[in-house]
């Protein structure tokens, strides 16, 4: 079996066959002068698309960081219960598109006295499972293939589900035994916080100057509203507009949601800035960023995709499968390593979703990878924790101990591994059922549910009899939905007939589809089976008919012609 066979598929027994590193060698060195030429041009085309992909990447997140800094900065706060503060952290990481972002706000909050050490662990457990919204979306690149969709949303949802299962264990054990704070606690006893400045990634000093010309955010915003130092409407105090000493000259402006980069060497501001700009323009901006970032994105993610399966046309899949057939702990080791370079987990994920798409990477060498990126991305929280005091490093140390522990409970032991990966499996099939279904997941897991739990908390926390009854009420009516769904799917068949709909709207639709290929192809076969038996084809009866009708209102036509003429002379 090869790669661009038309019958291709990883999960065939033929991927499972062992070939010999000498097979790879040969597979990837033998090769001629031409198809040398022609891989050096492929990977000099992969680094193009990469570069940019990466670009839109950026886009994205600034742009999410520009929509949502206000709304996110709104939702930190003390006074919340954990269930309260793990979907603070959830939503928090959607809007800022950065898990990194995130961790490092919840850091300095702790650290500044704003946020407690607890609620602070219970919103870095969120902003886990927030950061796995953006390779969810880059798996919707591959809408237009099924078997590419299903694999790549199983490669993007298996960090989800990793996350929301080690959140499920962990979360109730921390509320009981706070387990993570003392862990921590003991660990900073001697903790003295360091001078220096915040340290870059290669990838970063690479594509922030470029996406920097286009928008450049004020990353302060977030930080500064949650910890109550400034309203949203404080960044445009004159008349609702920015405030600047010379309106003419944009480098004179404060900065609002977005800001100039007067650090640079000529001082400059972006595309996107405006000196007479509000809050909404402001914000506007940061809707056309993140549309352009999505559309680059996925133009880009189109471009590796076919230039991925043009390198790998024809390659064996037994040769693929051993060249990355890694060790789980190596590929763990290779995870954390880049996305310490890159500084975000999200990067590291989106761009190994496309490889399992394609069928470059199989999903059990996804997970170890993704396990290795949540590792990675709490080292940015640890270096902005170096910088503050013991309370702000005790939350950075929760986030890593955090991601150790769920990994010790869910990789180890192959039976246990195979929970998030038969999960991930599950939700990939469901885009077999329904192609759009990875939409409804996005927003139902990431938007739908957290807002819901955020709201019941807060019908709690609000310490009003008729908020707390209400909440009560609202508590009891989700319960009984829940175990009637659950009956309903369980006992009744609601489960059958729920995917025997979705099938039959497939068919449906796939049948409307190929309705044009299929009629071409029974006039092919019925044309074919008239030259067979010689009887008159369809087409040339219709021919012939319309001939003789022709041919019979041309008689008609002549003959009341003769018969005018007749007439006239009688009268």
């Amino acid at each position: 079996m090869h790669v661009g066979d038309e019958d291709f598929d990883v999960n065939d027994p033929a991927y499972e066959m062992d070939a010999t590193w000498g097979d790879v060698c040969k597979a990837c060195c033998v090769r001629s002068p031409v198809e040398w030429g022609m891989i050096f041009i492929g990977i000099l085309l992969v680094v193009f698309f990469l570069y940019f992909f990466l670009l839109g990447l950026d886009l994205l997140g600034d742009g999410a960081k520009t929509m949502g800094g206000c709304a996110a900065g709104e939702l930190f706060g003390d006074d919340m219960n954990p269930i309260a503060g793990l979907m603070v952290g959830i939503v928090a990481t959607v809007l800022l598109q950065s898990s990194s972002t995130t961790t490092s706000i919840v850091v300095s909050l702790v650290g500044a006295g704003t946020v407690s050490v607890n609620q602070g662990i219970y919103m870095v457990m969120g902003a886990n499972i927030g950061t796995s919204v953006t390779n969810t979306i880059v798996a919707m690149g591959h809408l237009g293939d099924g078997d590419q969709l299903e694999r790549a949303f199983a490669a993007a949802t298996v960090h989800d589900m990793f996350n929301f299962l080690s959140v499920a264990c962990l979360l109730p054990i921390e509320a009981v035994t706070g387990y993570l704070n003392h862990l921590t606690k003991a660990c900073v006893s001697n903790f003295q916080s360091q001078e220096g400045e915040k340290w870059e990634g290669p990838v970063k000093k690479l594509v922030e100057p470029l996406a920097k010309k286009i928008i450049n955010v004020n990353g302060d915003v977030a930080k500064e509203i949650a910890k109550g130092e400034k309203t949203c409407n404080d960044y445009y105090p004159i008349d609702g507009k920015l405030n600047c000493t010379d309106p003419s000259d944009p480098l004179t402006c404060e900065a609002g949601l977005l800001t100039c980069d007067k650090k640079a060497d000529p001082p400059f501001c972006p595309a996107f800035f405006d000196s007479q700009a509000t809050e909404s323009v402001d914000r506007t901006a940061g809707v056309c960023a993140f549309v352009i970032g999505l559309i680059i994105l996925f133009i880009c993610l189109f471009g590796l995709v076919k230039i991925l399966q043009r390198m790998m046309m024809g390659a064996s899949t037994r040769i693929i499968y051993k060249a990355t057939n890694i060790n789980g702990y190596a590929a763990m080791i290779i995870g954390a390593g880049i996305t310490m370079l890159v500084q975000s987990s999200s990067i590291t994920t989106s761009v190994l979703t496309p490889l399992v798409g394609v069928g470059a990477l199989r999903l059990e060498q996804m997970l170890p990878l993704t396990l290795g990126a949540n590792i990675g991305t709490t080292m940015t929280g640890l270096m902005a924790a170096l910088l503050g005091n013991a309370d702000g490093m005790q939350v950075a140390l929760a986030h890593l101990f955090f991601n150790i522990t769920g990994i010790i409970i869910w990789y180890p032991l192959p039976f246990m591994r195979q929970v998030p990966l038969n999960a991930a499996r599950a939700l990939g099939r469901g885009t077999r059922l329904f192609r759009l279904f990875p939409i409804i997941y996005i927003v139902v897991a990431f938007a739908v549910i957290p807002l819901i739990f955020l709201g019941i908390s807060f019908l709690f926390s609000e310490k009003n009899a008729g908020m707390t009854a209400l909440g009560i009420v609202v508590v009891i009516l989700l319960a009984i939905g829940l175990m009637w769904t659950f009956y309903h799917c369980k006992y009744r068949g609601g489960r059958e007939k729920c995917i025997g709909v979705l099938v039959t709207r497939d068919r449906r639709s796939k049948a409307v589809r190929d309705l044009p290929d299929d009629m071409e192809w029974l006039k092919a076969k019925i044309h074919e089976l008239s030259e067979h038996t010689g009887l008159p084809d369809q087409e040339e009866e219709t021919d012939g008919k319309e001939g003789s009708n022709d041919e019979t209102e041309g008689k008609e036509g002549s003959s009341s012609d003769e018969e005018a003429p007749a007439n006239t002379n009688k009268d």
